[in-house]
């Protein structure tokens, strides 16, 4: 059943200092992102760490780091600023912030994706919102979607996008699959298969169902590797289908289609054209789950936060027209594409909602 939901946004609690101290932290965001990004990867951070609570100088921090003593004076002193260090008789120790930025896996998840996928495309973050066009996406290749390139991205850039994007989805599957498995489908319809994760639990879960991994051909190639190197060629199959085409009716036949972070990949028109297609393939009594994290529906204000940012991503980079929803956007969709909502679970795997729904 739906969670308590609370509106994080309601109200202004700062004061009028908080809040124009907060203006300049933002005025100078950029920068502070690069220099967390390099206090961390250097090295710095981490022998800040090692110090304890006794902390280091300024010159210990120089003979233990292979940077110039100048690069880590400014990069410590900017640290200051931003919390990562508190700085006693002319000794650095780390703060909890600078713990978390060094140590928590998904603050540094994304950073990474933000650095490799988003920086330099969000300069154009005001003509993509303009035109409805991704126009950050030509810094990393020359495609109309981001979806087209991921196989073709550089090693790094993929990596943390695919670290960005299993991070979460890998916290909701385990609790997921006992839900969609309940019923004991015997034919699973993965859309938007991605690298066939999904995939590879559903069969390992349940070894009587049979799975068809629906994609873009470029995406099918990941899935493929995946699935070969999990030896399960015999249990999964795949369906090469641009979902965007509407003249592409999906195949009939199955128990469940499923679909995890999947509909936030596309504009609300889309997503109702895609669900009427679904709609007119189940079979009575076949079931459409839909997996997605919707940023009203979050356990806290952070997660809600990173949602919202995150959208701007899908503004920006990966389509034009797309983003992370707020759940009644999506309820609508639902309700024009002839499906029935028949029940909704929230906080599955902590932050996403399980929707499952029939033909009405």
């Amino acid at each position: 059943m739906p969670g308590h939901r609370v509106n994080y946004f309601s109200s202004d609690p700062k004061t009028a200092y908080e809040a124009l101290s907060e203006a300049q932290r933002i005025a100078f965001a950029p920068i502070v992102f690069q220099a967390c990004r390099v206090l961390r990867n250097s090295g710095v951070l981490e022998r800040v760490r090692h110090s304890g609570t006794a902390g280091m100088t300024l010159d210990e921090a120089a003979a233990a780091i292979e940077l110039p003593r100048y690069g880590i004076k400014v990069l410590l002193e900017s640290g200051l600023g931003i919390g990562l260090f508190t700085l006693n008789d002319g000794r650095f120790a780390l703060t909890k912030l600078g713990f978390y930025m060094l140590r928590d896996p998904m603050t540094r998840i994304n950073m990474d994706v933000v650095h490799e996928v988003c920086y330099r495309g969000m300069f154009d973050l005001d003509k993509a919102v303009r035109e409805g066009k991704p126009a950050g996406l030509k810094t990393l290749g020359d495609w109309k979607t981001f979806y087209e390139g991921l196989s073709s991205l550089t090693p790094q850039a993929r990596k943390s996008w695919l670290a960005f994007d299993h991070y979460y989805s890998d916290m909701a599957f385990p609790a997921a699959l006992p839900l969609v498995f309940a019923d004991h489908p015997k034919r699973l319809l993965d859309v938007g298969g991605n690298t066939g994760k999904w995939a590879v639990q559903c069969a390992r879960f349940d070894p009587d169902t049979r799975i068809t991994i629906a994609d873009l051909p470029q995406q099918l190639e990941l899935a493929r590797e995946t699935i070969h190197e999990n030896r399960l060629e015999q249990r999964v199959d795949f369906l090469a289908i641009d979902v965007l085409d509407e003249s592409q009716s999906f195949p009939e036949g199955y128990d469940v289609i499923w679909m995890s972070q999947f509909l936030d990949c596309l504009s609300q028109s889309e997503i109702v054209s895609v669900l009427r297609r679904v709609a007119r393939s189940l079979p009575a009594g076949g079931t459409l789950y839909i997996l997605e994290l919707f940023w009203d529906r979050q356990p806290n204000e952070t997660a809600a936060f990173c949602l919202q940012q995150t959208s701007l991503y899908f503004a920006c980079i990966a389509n034009g027209n797309s983003q992370m929803y707020h759940s009644a956007d999506m309820m609508r969709c639902l309700e024009e594409s002839g499906l029935e909502l028949i029940e909704e679970r929230d906080q599955v795997g902590l932050y996403h909602t399980l929707l499952k729904c029939r033909r009405a």
